[in-house]
């Protein structure tokens, strides 16, 4: 296999408080090839977001990175740039569709500035070719009438279409590495489906690697090529889409599996779900974070963390139940 574009290794995030640094981030590893998609999945709450903005550098205090983390793009390290040099990093190379496109927008701008604004900065383009290239951008993320939209400012635009134009602009400089975070919330299953589809055709026919952060496993199942599971800060369960679907090995992972609603359910069935809620970075229960809501736990569980991933498997989870070899389960598609 070909040297990954992205690698993560050992990504640290903390929190300062009066009382000592709590982790945030807790040695997050994983790696993504070029014209991959590597889905980055779990509750709210579990660190997602805040892996994307530390692989951007893009945290602020309290919050702080460990020096020990090392996040490799094309084998550069950029934790070693200045700040000048990964300003050329952001938006060029690597991009990043924000969660929430009405928040991201700037609402007294208009939206075609604020694409052009990008190709001006990286590209060193005059005003009219940039507004050029962002109405081309418009027509081909699915905008209608881009000649009129790139006057518009965000409050005239649906959801859809706010998140359309946040795609055009991430991909104003052909970044490499497109990170999509929560790239289909707050939309109807048309747009949604619409998203997704464009997200598919950029990675086709732009060899473009794809991180894509989502908590829903129905995109899961219908986009990515690997999954890596996330609870409390920290990697619980990594590998190939199809394994980690139908054999999971952590029960964090078997339990958002079962949460998930089926066509198929008998109407007197309840749905599962999982107890309690992901606990704050300020009182992380000694052992493993998920141990207080596990119907596994077990005595090391509660006194120690758990394993770390091993490097050579290609799939594997954090988890004492698989410390001597993977759980003997089925899996949970066939199992509900």
């Amino acid at each position: 296999m070909n040297d990954p574009l992205l690698r993560v290794e050992n990504l640290t995030a903390r929190l300062s408080t009066p009382t000592g640094d709590r982790p945030v981030l807790d040695d997050v590893s994983f790696s993504l090839q070029r014209g991959g998609i590597l889905c980055l999945v779990g509750e709210s709450g579990c660190g997602k977001s805040v892996t994307a903005r530390a692989i951007l550098r893009l945290l602020d205090w309290p919050l702080h990175i460990s020096p020990s983390s090392r996040v490799l793009f094309d084998g550069q390290d950029l934790g070693a740039l200045p700040e000048r040099g990964m300003r050329q990093v952001r938006g060029r190379d690597i991009a990043m569709i924000f969660q929430d496109p009405m928040s991201s927008l700037n609402p007294v701008k208009r939206v075609g500035e604020q694409v052009a604004e990008t190709l001006i900065l990286h590209r060193r383009v005059s005003w009219r070719e940039a507004r050029d290239r962002t109405i081309a951008l418009f027509r081909q993320v699915g905008i209608p009438v881009p000649e009129r939209r790139v006057r518009q400012f965000p409050h005239e635009l649906s959801g859809g279409m706010q998140q359309r134009a946040m795609i055009a602009m991430a991909l104003a400089c052909d970044p490499k590495v497109l990170i999509a975070d929560e790239p289909t919330t707050a939309l109807d299953a048309t747009i949604q489906a619409q998203i997704l589809d464009l997200l598919r055709e950029l990675r086709e026919t732009r060899n473009m690697a794809i991180l894509l952060i989502t908590h829903d496993l129905g995109v899961v199942a219908e986009m990515a090529d690997d999954i890596a599971v996330m609870y409390a800060g920290r990697i619980v369960e990594y590998g190939p889409v199809e394994q980690v679907l139908t054999s999971p090995q952590h029960p964090y992972t078997e339990q958002l599996l079962r949460s998930v609603p089926r066509l198929l359910m008998p109407r007197d069935q309840r749905l599962a779900m999982i107890g309690g809620s992901v606990p704050s970075p300020l009182d992380r229960p000694p052992g493993c974070a998920f141990a207080p809501r596990c119907a596994y736990a077990f005595e090391p569980c509660t006194a120690d963390p758990s394993p770390p991933l091993p490097d050579t498997a290609s799939h594997a989870a954090s988890c004492w139940l698989c410390h001597d070899g993977p759980r003997a389960t089925r899996g949970v598609w066939e199992a509900a």
